[in-house]
């Protein structure tokens, strides 16, 4: 669940992938974010829905 009560399907992960690298991406559910190691980048899930946008991505530390 999000901040908000929304919350991310779940399902949906099986059909993103990482726009900088084409990968596979992990659902961190406490930070609401999907994380691509690969890139170092963790993209925001805002109401539900994944920003799939590299600007918009977090760095890995």
């Amino acid at each position: 669940m999000t901040d908000n009560g929304v919350q991310f399907d779940r399902r949906m992960l099986e059909a993103l992938i990482c726009p900088r690298t084409r990968t596979t991406l992990s659902y961190d559910a406490d930070a609401q974010e999907l994380v691509s190691k690969a890139a170092g980048l963790a993209y925001p899930i805002r109401n539900g829905i994944p920003v799939m946008l590299v600007d918009e991505a977090r760095t890995l530390d």
